[in-house]
C-alpha cells in the first residue's frame, strides 16, 4: 500500500452506509493483524486483508474496487474466525465485488466473475452444478478453451465428470430464487 494521506473529507459516506446496512462493522477493527496473518492465500494479494478493512473503515471505495484482493479472496472465513471483533471480512469482500460489478468497474481478475457467472448459470438452469456444462460455458466466455484440457480429460476418464446433469427435486424453488422475487436490496 502506498503512503497516500487519507482525509475524512474523502470518505464515501454512501459506501460506509452500505456496509452498515449489511451489518459489516469495519469501524470495530483495531488493526491487530490476525486476519492478514491467517489468510491462506494472502501472499497473492496486492492489499493484505487488514489493509482492505482499513481502507473500508476510511470509506476509500475506489482503491478497494480496483484491487486484486477482492477477486482473489476464497471466502474461506479464516480471517473472520480469527478476528477478535467478529468483523465479517468475507462478507466485506462479497459486497466490494458486488459494488464493483454494479458500477461497471473492470475486475482486476477478469476470469473470476466469469467463473461465478458460469457457476450461478448452472445452478439457475439445473438446480445444482452441472460441471461439464459449467466449465464449457466458462471456457467459452474466458476464451481459454484448451487451458485445462488434460486435467478435464483425466477427471472424465476417472468418472469424476458426468456427460449428463443429475436431476434434483425443487427446481422450481431454485428458479424462483434466481427470478429476483423475494427480498430485494437497495444496491
Amino acid at each position: 500500500m502506498n503512503n497516500t494521506s487519507i482525509s475524512p473529507e474523502d470518505r464515501n459516506k454512501k459506501f460506509l452506509n452500505k456496509l452498515k446496512e449489511r451489518d459489516i462493522d469495519v469501524q470495530a477493527c483495531y488493526q491487530c493483524g490476525r486476519c492478514s496473518a491467517g489468510c491462506p492465500i494472502g501472499e497473492f494479494f496486492d492489499l493484505n486483508v487488514m489493509e482492505v478493512v482499513r481502507l473500508a473503515t476510511y470509506g476509500m471505495e475506489e482503491p478497494l474496487l480496483n484491487c486484486h484482493t477482492i477477486w482473489l479472496c476464497a471466502a474461506c472465513e479464516t480471517c473472520a474466525t480469527r478476528c477478535p471483533n467478529d468483523i465479517e471480512i468475507a462478507g466485506l469482500m462479497d459486497v466490494l465485488r458486488e459494488i464493483a460489478l454494479r458500477k461497471g468497474v473492470t475486475p482486476a481478475e477478469p476470469r473470476v466473475p466469469l467463473f461465478h457467472k458460469a457457476f450461478l448459470g448452472s445452478i439457475s438452469h439445473w438446480g445444482r452444478a452441472y460441471e461439464i456444462g459449467m466449465i464449457a460455458g466458462y471456457k467459452i466466455n474466458s476464451r481459454d478453451l484448451l487451458g485445462d484440457m488434460k486435467l478435464g480429460l483425466n477427471m472424465f476418464l476417472k468418472g469424476k465428470l458426468k456427460l449428463t446433469p443429475h436431476s434434483i427435486k425443487g427446481k422450481s424453488d431454485i428458479k424462483q430464487i434466481f427470478s429476483g422475487k423475494g427480498k430485494e436490496y437497495d444496491r
